[in-house]
Formats: C-alpha cells, structure tokens, sequence
C-alpha cells in the first residue's frame, strides 16, 4: 500500500513538473512575442511619423509662403488658408504627441539638464501660439516675472508649456482672455495657465491626467484631440520633478498650474 501512495505521489510530482515546465516555455514564447510586437509597435510609429512629420511641414512652409501675400487674398481665400494652417497645426501636434508617448512609455528620451531662462521660454511659447490665438480673436493677458532662471530639461519644460497653453486655446470660445503668469516662490515656480472656457466637469477631473481618455469638453472651432496631451504634460514633468494640476469651475474656466523646482531632479 505504501508502494502504491509512493509511485502516485511520484507520478503526480512527474506531471506537475511537465506541467511547469511547459508552461514556462510558453510563457517564455508568449513573453518574446510581446517583446517582438512592442519593438515592431515602436519601429511603426517612428516611420509613420516621420513619413507623415514630411509632407505636414512642407504644406506649413507653403502656406507660411501664401500668407506672405495676404493682402492679396480674398476673404474666402485667406479663409482656406486659415483652414490649412489648422489642419497643419493639428496634424503636428498629433506626430509629436505620439513620438512623446512612445519616448516616454519605453523610456527613449535621456534628460538633459541646462539653465533655462523661464520667463523668456514662456514668452517664447506665447509667441509661438499667437497666431492660432489671433483666429479666434483671443487675448493673452501677460503677468510674468522677469530673470526666473532654472536648471531643468529645456525640452520636457517647453513641450508642457506648448500642450497647456495649446489646450487653453482649443477650449477657449471666440474673443475670450487667456492669462498666463510666472511666479518664483519658495524655490518652486509656478506658471499658471488660466482659460474663460467651460471648465471641467467632475468626471472629466477623473481622467483628466490618464492617457487616451476622451473628456465631455471638446475644443470650440473643430481642433483634433488625441487624448494624450496632458498625460504626456504631467509625465514629462513628474520626470524632472515638477508636477501639475487644475483648478476648474464648470462653466467659467480652468486654471493649469505647472510647478517647477528651481533645480530638477531626473526622474527614470
């Protein structure tokens, strides 16, 4: 009898053991397979954006041209170019927003720490976004410090600086105020983006840092959205330290508040 109990437990032990073993080499397959998948993923948004990135920049750099002219033009004329310059402003944004997605997710971008002149790098964004501004009659209202210098990743700072001043105008209806302040306090800086948009909604302050989450607000004159901009804002910024947050009030505005320490610590 002890015999037999002793050949079964044997025989049971023999199975679990071609059991765990032919699990693990399918683990082991399932697991190459996923690295595979995630190097082609990868490889594929590289090439489609940088196909894409091409041909975006050489209509911009047209229009750029045609706009030279503008007094040339019809009102239905300049009208298509503004159209142009849209579709062109959101195609950009869309590449680059997933080329930081993938950077940041597979941990692709190396931070590079150097002194940044803050208030002439907001002011340089400002700059930037006046043109998408002026079509929808907006007004930046300007507050901000001068000589804020901070040690930081000059690229991670202004790719934050561009999403939420780019997002204030998409939600902004026409000819409403967006101001934009800097201030230095307590070794952080704090640059606060404020909107007289809709505002969010309690659910939409639930999601409003996750990636591919579709808010309730939409832009106000048919701008695209991919759902990860300030998913990538808040990644960005988490890795050098900063953070960022909302003070919203539905129906009359948001506030986006990025705090930044005067010197960054990389994050990985």
């Amino acid at each position: 009898m002890v015999l037999i109990l002793s050949i079964c437990l044997v025989l049971s032990l023999l199975s679990l053991l071609i059991l765990w073993r032919s699990n693990e080499r399918k683990l082991r397959l399932l697991d190459k397979q996923l690295q595979t998948e995630s190097i082609e993923k990868q490889q594929i948004i590289s090439i489609v954006s940088h196909d894409i990135k091409s041909p975006f920049s050489r209509i911009s750099a047209l229009e750029q041209l045609v706009n030279m002219d503008e007094n040339k033009l019809s009102e239905s004329q300049q009208d298509y170019i503004n159209k142009i310059h849209q579709v062109v402003a959101d195609g950009l944004s869309l590449i680059r927003n997933l080329v930081d997605f993938r950077n940041l997710e597979y941990r692709k971008t190396e931070i590079i720490l150097e002194s940044i002149d803050l208030s002439a790098l907001l002011l340089m964004s400002v700059k930037k976004m006046q043109t998408l501004a002026d079509k929808k009659e907006l007004v930046f209202q300007m507050d901000i410090d001068s000589d804020i210098i901070i040690t930081s990743d000059h690229t991670f700072v202004a790719h934050a600086i561009d999403n939420v001043l780019s997002n204030a105008i998409k939600f902004s209806t026409h000819a409403k105020t967006i101001g934009v302040s800097l201030r230095h306090e307590s070794r952080r800086n704090l640059i606060k983006i404020k909107d007289e948009a809709e505002g969010f909604s309690e659910g939409d302050m639930k999601n409003l840092f996750h990636k591919f989450r579709k808010l309730s607000s939409k832009p106000t004159a048919g701008e695209s959205t991919t759902g990860l901009g300030l998913y990538i804002t808040k990644s960005m910024l988490t890795r050098i330290g900063g953070n960022i947050h909302c003070v919203t009030k539905e129906g009359e505005g948001s506030t986006f508040i990025i705090d930044l320490p005067t010197v960054a610590s990389a994050k990985s």
